[in-house]
């Protein structure tokens, strides 16, 4: 399952994870974010122990603006604290999985 995350705990979570860790950076308001969310769920899943999952609410905290999200969904891909890769907007599953599968 997806782990909330914020700017309590996102340095915790996100840049000291020991695995590469993707994050879905997302809004309530946001139609494709919703769209996207079962795909995350998924992925969150299948990928458990290997890969952390989170989600971060664009709203809330100042996470969103450090790395330049300007659009939603965003989803940012790090590896050893860093960003390793990224995806803006709606995309399918198999978009996702080959990016995680190149971090792995």
């Amino acid at each position: 399952m997806a782990i909330a995350v914020n700017d309590s705990n996102f340095e915790e979570v996100v840049l000291k994870a020991e695995v590469p860790v993707l994050v879905d950076f997302w809004a309530e308001w946001c139609g494709p974010c919703k769209m996207m969310l079962p795909i995350v769920e998924e992925i969150s899943k299948e990928f458990e122990g290997k890969l952390v999952v989170a989600k971060v609410n664009v709203d809330e905290g100042s996470a969103a603006a450090k790395y330049g999200i300007r659009n939603i969904p965003t989803i940012l891909f790090f590896k050893n604290g860093e960003v390793a890769d990224k995806q803006v907007g709606a995309v399918p599953k198999t978009t996702l999985v080959s990016k995680i599968n190149a971090l792995l």
